[in-house]
């Protein structure tokens, strides 16, 4: 699968979220965090270190806050992906440009970076292996450093929906589709039922 190499890559797509998404990389260049490219998506850091992200979705777009559990959220948008699992990121969301809070986002991102730099992060448990990794799967981690990277970061039990989305299948052919529709979403950090959960 193809993925982009660098952040101007992932910008320059023609998308029904362009400009948005450019407006929100716009706000995320008037802060200190450099910009660079995690799996295939526009990731900012302080001192190498995750603070956020920008990413477009089918029907959504926004700011993902690797830490955003600490941000104080005046406005109450930060959204949790996956309540009682998702223990550090939350998203900001949106569905159109005129949705942007410029002065709102700027302030969220700044806090971000000032909580990194306090050292306030969660830091990751240690997973439990309760479950079997598909071969099919195995096999793209394995030849793919960054999927196996961005496999990790999810909870063992958004870990478990997706050996378990492949493994159920029963003829290969369908394995191999269902394979090839998960690749995208974990290197998006996007859980395989993230869709249909609620806040």
């Amino acid at each position: 699968m193809e993925k982009n190499k660098t952040a101007e890559d992932y910008f320059e797509q023609e998308d029904q979220f362009k400009d948005a998404i450019l407006k929100l990389r716009d706000i995320a260049l008037k802060t200190e965090a450099v910009e660079t490219c995690k799996w295939g998506i526009p990731v900012y850091t302080i001192s190498k270190k995750n603070v956020f992200g920008i990413c477009r979705f089918k029907d959504f777009f926004g700011v993902w806050f690797f830490n955003g559990v600490f941000l104080k959220d005046p406005k109450k948008v930060l959204r949790n992906a996956q309540k009682g699992k998702t223990k550090a990121m939350r998203h900001w969301n949106f569905t159109k440009i005129e949705e942007i809070d410029t002065d709102g986002v700027l302030a969220y991102m700044k806090e971000a970076i000032a909580n990194q730099k306090l050292g306030k992060v969660v830091l990751p448990q240690k997973k439990s292996s309760s479950f079997k990794i598909p071969e099919l799967l195995q096999i793209e981690l394995d030849s793919l450093p960054e999927l196996k990277d961005a496999f990790e970061t999810f909870s063992t039990f958004k870990q478990n929906e997706f050996c378990e989305y492949i493994s159920q299948a029963k003829q290969e052919k369908t394995k191999l589709r269902r394979l090839a529709k998960i690749i995208p979403l974990i290197l998006s950090g996007t859980g395989l039922n993230d869709a249909y959960r609620k806040s």
